[in-house]
């Protein structure tokens, strides 16, 4: 199989470090030089959410699988007006799009799976549920749409915050959220490869919980005091990271475990800081 993977971030790269074997050819998009610099193992092109030149249009035409991990921008989205027309054309037996569980809004605690309607609240899950529906009407099937949870994993996680200093104790009473380790999205990106049909499945840990408790449980294993806690209401947060706190819900993952196959390497909080504290992160 040849792979195509439009925005090497955090999740993707993880991605391709894991399961990049599994591929005779790996290409795709960054943004910069730099980025592309870092990657230099891969034939990257460069891609400033405009037009992609020719040849790069061809490399996503003619790859078996498409990862799709960049985000859609405040207006329309860059990887479906740069590479729609390319990608639905093409040979891909399987686009994997990497969207958010926000998009299913509030539900003020309340268990959900992937029945539960989608009602955005923000600018940007909704441009996701546009993506998510555009991406659906020119693919169909083809299309994987992986809805993933609070991301941490090796360099960013709460042992790396507490570390450096950055990390608080904020308390909204109430609130709950559930999480997922970078490699457990790695394991869920192929196993949405190796299904014959495509769908939209959660990927999130087995326990939503508040998110003060991974920073407590944080302090604990590295043996410090954990931050004071700070109630919601008066700490300073940025418009994204209210928005954040906004959505309040506990999500299954048992189709996900079904269908895609997946066991998960860390299917708690505990369990995935747990390893990073003995890979020596936070130390």
């Amino acid at each position: 199989m040849n792979l195509f993977v439009i925005g090497f971030g955090y999740s993707a790269q993880r991605f391709v470090d894991l399961h990049g074997s599994s591929f005779a050819d790996i290409t795709g998009t960054v943004r910069g030089a730099e980025k592309r610099a870092q990657l230099a193992r891969y034939e990257l092109d460069l891609f400033d959410g405009t037009t992609p030149v020719a040849t790069t249009l061809q490399k996503a035409a003619e790859a078996d699988v498409v990862l799709i991990s960049a985000p859609p921008g405040a207006g329309a989205d860059p990887a479906l007006t740069g590479f729609g027309e390319a990608i639905a054309s093409g040979r891909a037996r399987r686009v994997v799009y990497l969207s958010t569980v926000g998009v299913y809004g509030d539900h003020q605690g309340a268990w959900i799976d992937e029945d539960t309607p989608l009602a955005p609240e923000h600018d940007r899950v909704q441009a996701r549920v546009r993506v998510e529906d555009d991406w659906q009407s020119r693919i169909g099937d083809r299309l994987a749409v992986l809805r993933l949870g609070g991301i941490y994993g090796p360099g960013r996680n709460a042992l790396v915050e507490l570390r450096a200093g950055r990390a608080r104790r904020i308390v909204k009473p109430g609130q709950v959220f559930n999480r997922i380790h970078v490699d457990d999205i790695a394991g869920a990106i192929m196993g949405a490869i190796r299904r014959e049909h495509g769908g939209a499945w959660n990927i999130v840990d087995d326990e939503p919980a508040p998110p003060q408790d991974v920073i407590a449980y944080a302090a604990d294993l590295m043996g410090i005091a954990p931050p004071p806690e700070l109630p919601f209401d008066s700490a300073e947060l940025s418009p994204m990271a209210r928005s954040f706190y906004a959505g309040n819900r506990r999500i299954r993952n048992a189709r996900a475990k079904q269908e895609l196959g997946l066991v998960f390497a860390y299917p708690t909080y505990r369990a995935g800081l747990d390893a990073l504290w003995a890979a020596g992160e936070g130390r």
